[in-house]
């Protein structure tokens, strides 16, 4: 019998209105973004659902925001008869979206995962001052090729594979001048795109030491459990359900490598074909659906996608 995922989506998925219209429908949903709200000390809601936009892609406010919204969807599907344990035999979640899947799997209570994530957020932007580190996508190019062009740069600065989203797109990160110059490179060698994103720091790279200091001493004081349902985990990309490994492994994770084509290849290879993205956005689904693998995957984040998902998975 095919078993089914949950997993969730990391920052970039972020929209001004996400989850409103969940507020607005479901009593569960409000609950959630009230319990963020109280946690952090912050109508971060009305951020989400009104902006302004500079103000929710602020990392700080992004990853907690994410997680709400993830969250909402789901406290939405178990008031409908959803028994997380029941259906899903496994989680994951995009970087900041492994939190999500956590906070989904009992691991972590909603605001306690509010919180962590409001002090990763802020670590992660203090960890390196503006302007000196960045991250490029490149797509089309080997993960061998891209890492060799990293040690090629290295005298310009610190530069690694961030994530290997599979699908042929790979992100690079660490010092601006050295992802600069992979990304130039990596055009010489045909990558089909290479482009500089939009992000405020060199996240997933060895620049982030100091916010995996900061995370290390605060998931060590987190009250924690076991999930509920294994978690796929970014750095193993392997069912983990220790806790203490868990808190380690995200820790690991601030300055290692996402290996999400890894966690895709693995679902597969264990049966996982039906997928389903908890929160804002599709990218995750996308990136399923490009993997290669014989994954099905639906996005979950609006009331008529929730009512579709359930019906799959209560049928």
């Amino acid at each position: 019998m095919t078993k089914k995922a949950f997993i969730f989506p990391g920052q970039g998925s972020q929209s001004v209105g996400m989850g409103k219209a969940l507020a607005e429908n479901f009593a569960a949903a409000r609950y959630v973004f009230e319990e963020v709200d109280e946690a952090l000390k912050q109508k971060l809601s009305s951020i989400i659902f009104t902006g302004p936009e500079e103000e929710l892609t602020l990392t700080a406010n992004a990853q907690p925001a994410l997680m709400a919204v993830s969250l909402a969807v789901l406290r939405i599907m178990e008031a409908q008869g959803l028994v997380l344990a029941d259906k899903i035999a496994y989680v994951a979640g995009h970087s900041l979206g492994e939190y999500s899947a956590l906070c989904a799997a009992g691991a972590f209570s909603v605001a306690e995962t509010a919180r962590l994530l409001r002090i990763r957020g802020n670590a992660m932007q203090a960890a390196v001052p503006a302007g000196q580190g960045a991250m490029a996508a490149i797509i089309g190019l080997d993960n061998a090729v891209i890492a060799a062009l990293c040690r090629e740069v290295a005298f310009f600065g610190i530069c690694q594979i961030a994530n290997d989203n599979g699908g042929g797109q790979t992100v690079i990160s660490g010092a601006k001048r050295a992802v600069e110059e992979v990304v130039l490179r990596a055009q010489q060698k045909g990558a089909r795109r290479a482009l500089l994103l939009p992000v405020s720091g060199p996240f997933h790279s060895a620049l982030m030491e100091p916010a995996a200091n900061i995370m290390k001493e605060s998931l060590a004081k987190a009250e924690k459990k076991p999930p509920s349902v294994p978690l796929i985990a970014n750095i193993s990309a392997a069912p983990e359900t220790n806790s203490d490994r868990i808190a380690a492994l995200l820790v690991e994770q601030i300055t290692g490598l996402v290996r999400w084509r890894e966690i895709m290849e693995w679902f597969a290879a264990h049966n996982v074909h039906e997928i389903y993205e908890i929160g804002a956005g599709r990218v995750l689904t996308g990136l399923a659906k490009r993997s290669g693998q014989d994954l099905s995957a639906m996005a979950v984040g609006t009331p008529g996608e929730i009512e579709k998902a359930l019906a799959s998975l209560l049928a």
